[in-house]
């Protein structure tokens, strides 16, 4: 006798690997596992939206759910008075109505059914608008640094050493406080059997904390023998792929509230032997001002100790 198979065991099927890429900047890395969509976490997924995304996903939500109520009320002829028969678009747009509360008094529910439909509508539509209003309005007050970051990192001297240097401006009218940054970067090394190895280090700046950031900062990193970047030039960096990690973190007393902004660089965008030009200047009535459309501006590295006006020294080592 020819033994059947257990209904009970299914034949596995092979399952879609589901993948979705991040992109930090113009770093863009892919995570398997995971889906870009994940519709069963649906308040990070309304809130990571892009606003032309989000509009488009409350739009289609919002068609799809009259769609489905006037597609209940066209099944049952007669359950909406003064809607022409057979008409879809009558039927839809006292769904639109509905789903809104607004009744104009042209067509109404004209039967049990019709009412009990409308009934359901008008729970859906009231749950609706309550939440569409706190997501638009978690969109709407979530916190911006606002900061502006110089588009190329420098390497320049500082105290007669070379220093990576990254210049930060406060984008904002008012005053950011309690500013930390830290600075990291990611090399690709090769081990001997050939394989790729990425490992982050974190760079050790000069001053990593400000008790105010009104105007710009220059963070500092000296490529001395304890910096992972000793003895690069652009060819090195380039050759070992050394991406830039910044990352600015600080208070808005306007928001009450910490705000954090991280940008990354490319080893392209590194300029050895450049230094940042002066972007702050003092007006006639001797009052300090930052001209950010030159965070970025750069001139050649002249060999003397860079010098800005702000927070660059290094803080007091402790005892």
């Amino acid at each position: 006798m020819q033994d059947r198979p257990d209904p009970s065991i299914r034949a596995a099927r092979p399952r879609r690997e589901r993948s979705a890429r991040v992109r930090l900047g113009s770093y863009e890395f892919e995570k398997k596992g995971i889906s870009r969509f994940d519709l069963r976490d649906p308040y990070h997924l309304a809130i990571a939206l892009t606003w032309p995304q989000f509009l488009a996903a409350l739009f289609a939500l919002y068609s799809g759910v009259n769609l489905v109520f006037a597609m209940l009320y066209w099944l049952a002829p007669g359950s909406v008075a003064n809607a022409r028969a057979g008409s879809f678009g009558d039927v839809f747009f006292f769904s639109m109505e509905t789903l809104a509360t607004v009744g104009y008094g042209d067509m109404y529910p004209a039967t049990v059914y019709g009412r009990w439909i409308a009934g359901c509508e008008i729970v859906c539509g009231l749950a609706f608008t309550a939440i569409l209003t706190g997501l638009t309005f978690v969109r709407f007050s979530r916190p911006r640094a606002k900061m502006v970051f110089a588009a190329n990192p420098v390497v320049a001297t500082y105290k007669g050493k070379p220093t990576l240097m990254v210049r930060v401006g406060n984008g904002r009218a008012g005053m950011l406080t309690d500013a930390t940054a830290k600075l990291n970067v990611l090399l690709c090394d090769k081990t001997a059997d050939g394989r790729l190895l990425h490992r982050a280090h974190e760079l050790r700046l000069e001053r990593a904390q400000i008790p105010a950031f009104p105007l710009s900062w220059t963070l500092m990193h000296v490529l001395d023998e304890r910096s992972p970047l000793h003895g690069f030039d652009a060819a090195r960096a380039i050759a070992r792929a050394a991406r830039i990690f910044v990352t600015v973190e600080a208070s808005d007393p306007m928001l009450a509230t910490t705000v954090q902004e991280i940008r990354n660089y490319t080893p392209r965008d590194i300029r050895f032997g450049m230094r940042y030009a002066d972007a702050i200047t003092t007006t006639p009535d001797d009052v300090l001002a930052v001209d950010l459309t030159r965070i970025g501006a750069l001139e050649p590295d002249s060999g003397e100790d860079y010098i800005e006006q702000g927070w660059t020294e290094r803080e007091e080592e402790p005892d």
